[in-house]
């Protein structure tokens, strides 16, 4: 592997290439990576790197986000089979029919969907700043939230809205984090700091708790994947159950070698963040594949509610 990673570097400096890798990407892909983090974060560098290629390994729709911000730049993912269930829990055709319904609504849509819902949206948001978007939009404006029902619930929870239509979507891995799977582990690791995703189902029975900074008496907070990093690190506790997608942990030891990281569930697993590999990493520098664009129509509609994103973010 280390041949693989070294020539992989030297296809970095030879293409004028920057590799972006989310939080949930395998160890050897992240350890070859210029960045790591979260969605938000990796859409901020993908508008501030010099280099003219970004390799982004993720999945599809992080891709096309990179693509939309950066049009200047050739914009290649590893496997372009990478998708998402919950980017594919709604299609233009559906948010076009709910906006319909609901004339004069704000749309606001997490990142985790394709340029064609993006074209759609007022707002886009990630779940670092999904709850700021929302505050950010006049209290008697109507909201329509998608497509993560889970996020929506603690969105509409956190900031008392009661007028966000929500829409029943979710992300198959996070969803599959439930409130037993916290239970069992907090009468396995007494002691253990707890650091949950906003996706997870696990959201929805324990809102009330969650919102106190509190489950059955510990300490815990709803973060996104960047903000579970900078949390952990500055955090005085030695041990964390993180409830989100494995591959955090990878990244989570390697940064904090004397704290204790366990899975709130191991089965958290991404089929499709998985797909990425090294040698897929290595095929796309010296291939130039595979592609990613985005209609210049498409892009420009879905580049006003990134822009606007970033801007509250």
């Amino acid at each position: 592997m280390d041949g693989l990673a070294d020539q992989i570097r030297r296809l970095k400096e030879e293409r004028d290439a920057v590799i972006l890798a989310h939080n949930y990407q395998v160890p050897e892909v992240q350890d070859v990576a210029d960045i790591v983090g979260d969605s938000l974060n990796l859409s901020r560098q993908a508008a501030k790197v010099s280099q003219k290629v970004i390799v982004f390994c993720g999945v599809h729709f992080m891709a096309e986000t990179a693509a939309i911000i950066s049009p200047q730049k050739r914009v290649l993912i590893p496997d372009v089979e990478a998708g998402c269930s919950l980017s594919d829990s709604i299609t233009a055709e559906e948010l076009r029919e709910w906006k319909a319904k609901h004339p004069g609504a704000v749309a606001v849509g997490y990142v985790n969907t394709t340029a064609e819902i993006k074209a759609e949206l007022d707002y886009c948001c990630t779940s670092s700043n999904a709850v700021g978007v929302v505050r950010a939009i006049p209290a008697n404006r109507e909201i329509l939230f998608l497509p993560d029902m889970f996020l929506g619930s603690y969105v509409s929870r956190m900031t008392g809205r009661k007028n966000m239509r929500i829409w029943a979507g979710e992300c198959h891995v996070h969803a599959g984090i439930s409130a037993q799977d916290i239970d069992k582990k907090i009468r396995s690791m007494k002691d253990a700091e707890f650091v949950i995703h906003p996706e997870c189902s696990c959201t929805t029975p324990m809102l009330y708790d969650l919102a106190s900074g509190r489950y059955d008496g510990r300490p815990v907070s709803v973060l996104s994947t960047e903000g579970m990093m900078r949390h952990v690190t500055e955090s005085g506790s030695k041990n964390f159950v993180v409830a989100t997608e494995t591959g955090i942990l990878y990244r989570m030891r390697r940064q904090n070698p004397q704290k204790t990281f366990v899975a709130a569930s191991d089965r958290a697993e991404c089929q499709y963040m998985k797909m990425i590999t090294l040698e897929k990493v290595y095929r796309s520098l010296a291939e130039d594949r595979y592609h990613v664009t985005v209609k210049p129509d498409i892009a420009a509609k879905a580049r006003r509610a990134i822009d606007r994103m970033l801007a509250i973010s």
